[in-house]
């Protein structure tokens, strides 16, 4: 469908769907339909541009429902929100006949450089009441890594352990038998 609004174009059916697709290192967001002729995605970045939303009849009502602050302002708040969490830049791109948002998952070197490459040799000053069995070395690094941060999730830990999910998993699960 082709509506005509003066001499602008705006198409409201496309053949493609929206898509999230959620990888370890990534979250990618895809609609169809690609930003206005008069906005680039450097004005994105900078955010010199002026939103004009589509359809205003919808915008509107989202905006009365409480759905949606303000036009134009989602951009930003995704940026900043990036930016206040210590996540890298999101990028933005206009590809084939969408516009696709890509937002990158946190990387934590300082994490990872706290990571012993051998285990320590010396027994911390308070042993436990009851002592488990024999953990192998990454089932230690990995009580160690949650002793320091116990909201780091299995990715995280297996990333930085250098393992498989499905191995961390399995070494997780010997942990809680335990």
């Amino acid at each position: 469908m082709l509506l005509r609004c003066g001499r602008k174009h705006w198409y409201y059916s496309v053949s493609s769907d929206s898509l999230v697709k959620v990888f370890d290192d990534k979250i990618e967001f895809y609609n169809p339909g690609r930003l206005p002729d008069n906005i680039t995605v450097e004005d994105l970045l900078t955010f010199s541009y002026k939103s004009v939303p589509r359809n205003k009849l919808i915008a509107d009502f989202f905006k009365e429902l409480g759905i949606i602050e303000k036009y134009g302002s989602g951009i930003k708040r995704i940026v900043s929100n990036c930016s206040e969490y210590g996540l890298p830049a999101p990028r933005f791109e206009n590809i084939s006949e969408g516009f696709m948002v890509t937002l990158f998952a946190r990387t934590d070197s300082k994490i990872k450089s706290k990571v012993p490459d051998t285990v320590p040799d010396t027994v911390p000053d308070k042993v436990p009441d009851k002592v488990p069995e024999v953990i192998n070395e990454n089932q230690h690094k990995i009580m160690l890594l949650l002793s320091q941060n116990n909201r780091l999730s299995l990715s995280e830990l297996a990333q930085i352990i250098g393992m498989s999910k499905r191995k961390m998993l399995d070494n997780v699960n010997v942990l809680k038998d335990k």
